[in-house]
């Protein structure tokens, strides 16, 4: 670690503990595959298809645009606090202390059930490699029992592995992290080349309505459908939750989130279109309901098409390797300000690793207790997901919407260089307009994650309550998150006054350093 990194960290009231070993391509990485095209997409597209037909892809573009607004808004921050936590603390220096801590703690409550959510998705890959993988019973649909409960023990599994390698070095995750983003780009291209080359279809198939239940209309078939997309365009802030170990972080980390987004908004696009060409059949139900697995397999061959599954299942544990991360470097940096319970213990670093190794532990152990207590829940992947992605979606808005007050009050953000000299990312005259497009589109894909819909939370019919899940983890998220600020609110005020940025209600409106 350089002096110039020490003295930045400094300025911003707290010591350098995390080593700096992330480049540039690993910062993107992070990004990347937090996204993780190939797990997300694999794992929604019967999703998206199953209620949107071939015009789901639409809902693609659009969520895009949307996160792009929200992407640039981060990037402007991510240059100017470069600290690990990203979205508490950027959401603490624009709204204060109790915004802050709130986008904290809902973002670390969303990492821990994006993290379950990431792991099972190897079910959805890995039985359609070899029947082997199927531990427990013989029906490997999530939709089926045998499907839920094997699920659970490969995420399981997985969460082990991910929670061993994260506690053990910042080097090797780094290292694994960078191989398994390559593996999945050139696994991408590989897919969309080879589906291409065997369409059933030209892509105008993206501008018919095949299979889209007109019944009620095509807008709420849509809106359903848009929770794909939006479960996937998601965790691209994760590049700036590895800020205190990336290099030249006020010049990297900006470009490296907006890479993330662009890359993964191109590559979903073209893989989706890909695999509408290539579908044996767009209404026979299989596409619906097995999703891309089927595509490859049956399109390409069982040997090729196991092979790319192959591939996708790497993305998978890599996805699930970067979400722990995050979440990790989260806890560690509110654990660090002492506003978490247990945090003389979150915020330590191993001398030995360089890892915050208790940070680390905590969420994939509750992330394994997520998928336990729903084994044999059929209902379990399509709840978890969109409850942890609307979680994820209102922590975002405690970030862009005091980024907005802000520009609407006192003009925006602080000028200054970057660590090569050269100006901080800035989106100048156009950023109120951007910052307002991302409030409003944050609002609204936030309205419709937690809207009750039984198709979506209660496929098999088992309660009426499960149409307010997202409701009712969004108030009991609020209400526990109360309890636990109020309980530590003393230690937090302890430890912010002695900071270089002053009294909490004065650090909460400083810009920090600029180099």
């Amino acid at each position: 670690m350089s002096a110039t990194s020490e003295t930045d960290l400094g300025r911003f009231g707290y010591t350098q503990q995390l080593s700096r070993r992330v480049g540039s391509y690993a910062s993107f990485a992070a990004g990347f595959s937090f996204v993780s095209i190939l797990t997300t997409v694999f794992q929604l597209f019967g999703l998206g298809f199953g209620f949107g037909g071939t015009a789901f892809f639409w809902t693609w573009p659009a969520v895009l645009a949307g996160q792009l607004t929200v992407a640039l808004c981060f990037a402007e921050l991510a240059t100017r606090y470069p600290l690990s936590g990203a979205i508490y603390q950027w959401a603490r220096r624009l709204g204060g202390a109790v915004i802050g801590w709130f986008a904290g703690w809902a973002m670390v409550i969303a990492q821990i059930i994006t993290l379950a959510t990431a792991a099972i998705a190897l079910q959805v890959v890995l039985p359609a490699v070899w029947s082997g993988f199927q531990l427990v019973g013989t029906d490997s649909a999530l939709s089926s029992k045998d499907g839920a409960t094997n699920a659970v023990v490969l995420g399981c599994l997985l969460l082990a592995a991910t929670t061993l390698l994260n506690a053990t070095s910042v080097r090797i995750t780094a290292f694994v992290n960078s191989v398994g983003v390559t593996c999945e780009l050139v696994g991408v291209v590989l897919i969309v080349v080879l589906l291409t080359s065997r369409a059933e279809r030209g892509p105008s198939v993206v501008l018919h309505t095949t299979n889209l239940d007109s019944t009620t209309g095509y807008v709420v078939p849509l809106l359903i459908s848009t929770l794909m997309a939006a479960y996937v365009l998601v965790g691209f802030d994760s590049a700036g939750e590895l800020s205190e170990e990336t290099h030249k972080p006020r010049a990297t980390t900006p470009r490296t989130i907006i890479r993330a987004v662009i890359a993964s908004g191109i590559g979903g696009a073209f893989l989706i279109i890909a695999a509408l060409m290539a579908a044996p059949s767009l209404t026979d139900g299989d596409l619906a309901t097995q999703g891309l697995p089927y595509v490859l397999t049956s399109s390409l061959g069982t040997t090729p098409g196991k092979l790319l599954l192959l591939d996708v299942a790497l993305a998978v544990c890599v996805c699930t390797l970067a979400i722990q991360t995050a979440a990790a470097r989260m806890i560690f940096s509110m654990a660090r300000d002492n506003v978490l319970p247990a945090s003389a213990q979150l915020h330590q670093v191993s001398r030995r690793t360089g890892t915050p190794v208790a940070a680390t532990i905590v969420p994939g152990v509750l992330a394994a207790v997520c998928l336990l207590v729903n084994v044999g829940n059929t209902g379990l992947f399509l709840g978890l997901a969109s409850v942890c992605i609307m979680l994820l979606y209102v922590a975002y808005l405690m970030v862009t919407t005091p980024l907005l007050v802000r520009r609407l009050t006192t003009g925006g953000l602080s000028s200054g260089v970057d660590e090569n000299g050269r100006p901080l990312f800035s989106l100048g005259r156009f950023g109120l307009i951007v910052n307002i497009l991302a409030v409003g589109y944050g609002l609204a894909m936030a309205i419709n994650l937690g809207w009750p819909r039984a198709e979506v939370y209660d496929p098999a019919g088992e309660g009426w309550y499960l149409h307010y899940l997202p409701l009712l983890t969004l108030g009991i998220v609020a209400v526990g998150g109360l309890i636990a600020y109020r309980g530590q609110r003393r230690a937090y005020h302890a430890s912010i006054v002695p900071s270089t940025e002053g009294s909490l209600g004065e650090g909460a409106r400083v810009e920090g350093a600029v180099a």
